[in-house]
């Protein structure tokens, strides 16, 4: 498909650049396939029916993003997928700078070798030393707000944990499943006093989310993978849902994708672990899941082409025209939708 086909108008004063407060109160648009309706993210029991299982993403987000020098240069780092226990693949600022085998110095005693650059512009880095990457990032890190937030202010201390969801267990991820943001105790009380279940699975989301279409048809573009697992014991009880008759309610595209990623033909799911680059746009044939708590997302992105997925596309063009005109808040830190394609 044609990728100007999943563009829309958004004034940019509609980007959030801080969270709700309390994050429960932020608001929800419920996307149904003849009706929109109003609401906040507290209202999502009554949204959804006893015995529905919400599934969530309990991935934390590490301080991915680096600034350093190479000799004079300076160099920013972000990493977007670890490939061993001191490599991670990482998307450079100023590579133009680097050669195979330069070293960058990221200060606070951490530095990095560079090599293996990809097609895509990404270096592998390999730090030095005996630490745990994870303590060396502690120290010379910062949290990876996304691109269209951080253009616009800085991070602060504030993001360490606003940017990390009730969920987070799980080091690895360099952006955080970002629907989850908007759970609390509060909410959690509330879904399971109406019957409503949930489980947690894993992947790790890498930069490569934020990376632009640049292609000019869906077909050309290439998805980076990003590492998920979901145990033997969590597939059971989530197959267990669905033969009970509950419906899997995707708490954030990435949980959508790793659970689409590990379903078989005839609808169940399989214990998965393992890299998954699945790239969802119209025309997919969704095998597990059944509805999908999201924000909302950036024009003509891979996340937009999913959501026009799993309700259509004019339906989502629809909805998100409604959800500019009506002031909701889009993306990271903004406002929930609740979508659910058969009502």
């Amino acid at each position: 498909m044609r990728v100007d086909l999943f563009d829309f108008d958004l004034p940019t004063d509609r980007i959030a650049l801080r969270p709700a407060s309390p994050r429960d109160s932020a608001r929800m648009l419920v996307v149904r396939p003849d009706r929109l309706a109003d609401g906040t993210m507290l209202d999502l029991a009554d949204a959804l029916r006893p015995g529905d299982c919400l599934v969530f993403n309990d991935t934390r987000v590490i301080p991915a993003q680096l600034e350093g020098r190479r000799g004079e240069a300076m160099i920013g780092a972000t990493l977007h997928k670890r490939e061993g226990p001191r490599d991670w693949r990482a998307f450079i600022r100023n590579g133009k700078r680097l050669r195979d085998g330069d070293a960058i110095d990221f200060g606070a005693g951490v530095s990095a070798i560079a090599s293996a650059r990809d097609d895509d512009g990404s270096w592998l880095l390999s730090f030095v030393g005996d630490e745990p990457v994870e303590v060396l990032l502690e120290r010379a890190g910062r949290m990876p707000l996304p691109p269209y937030i951080a253009g616009k202010r800085d991070t602060d201390a504030r993001d360490a944990d606003d940017y990390q969801t009730m969920f987070a267990k799980e080091a690895g991820a360099v952006a955080a499943p970002t629907a989850s943001l908007h759970f609390t105790s509060r909410l959690m009380e509330r879904l399971a006093a109406a019957g409503i279940g949930h489980e947690t699975l894993t992947l790790h989301v890498g930069a490569g989310t934020f990376l632009p279409v640049k292609a000019d048809d869906t077909d050309d573009h290439r998805m980076h993978a990003e590492w998920g697992r979901i145990d033997a014991a969590t597939a059971g009880r989530l197959n267990a849902v669905k033969a009970g008759g509950g419906r899997l309610i995707a708490a954030g595209t990435t949980s959508l994708r790793l659970l689409e990623s590990a379903a078989r033909e005839d609808g169940t799911i399989a214990p998965f672990e393992g890299d998954t680059a699945i790239f969802i746009t119209p025309g997919y044939r969704f095998r597990v899941i059944d509805g999908l708590v999201t924000n909302f997302h950036l024009p003509k992105s891979t996340l937009f082409m999913l959501v026009s997925a799993l309700m259509g596309l004019d339906r989502m063009k629809a909805a998100y025209a409604y959800a500019v005109a009506e002031r909701y808040r889009f993306y990271s830190y903004g406002d929930g939708s609740l979508l659910l394609p058969k009502g």
